[in-house]
């Protein structure tokens, strides 16, 4: 029943924690810091987007942690050639679960303003 009020949840600030999932509320806020802390650090100007809205993940038991990371993807170009691809974004990770006991990350997309 917990999981299914996630799922039913119509925005990111009705998606937070409960016994079963990590919220994706929480996952946001995570990045939101990390890079709050980043761009003090640098002085960049980096904002934080919103994870996937299908993703579901189970409760994390320990802190969540976040990072620099970057998707890397090809496609294909006019004359058939790959063509690569990259999107830098914050992994929010967890390394020990709940239940079943296993480690996840969500991508939260980030995008640099000027």
């Amino acid at each position: 029943m917990a999981a299914m009020h996630a799922v039913g949840a119509t925005g990111i600030e009705d998606m937070r924690s409960n016994d079963a999932i990590h919220g994706l509320y929480e996952i946001r806020e995570s990045a939101r810091e990390f890079v709050a802390r980043e761009n003090g650090k640098a002085g960049n100007a980096w904002e934080v987007g919103e994870p996937n809205l299908k993703v579901l993940v189970p409760r994390c038991a320990v802190p969540l942690k976040a990072r620099w990371d970057t998707i890397r993807w090809s496609s294909t170009g006019k004359g058939g050639e790959a063509v690569p691809h990259e999107r830098r974004v914050i992994s929010v990770v967890c390394t020990q679960a709940v239940k079943p006991s296993q480690k996840w990350d969500v991508h939260v997309p980030v995008v640099q303003r000027k």
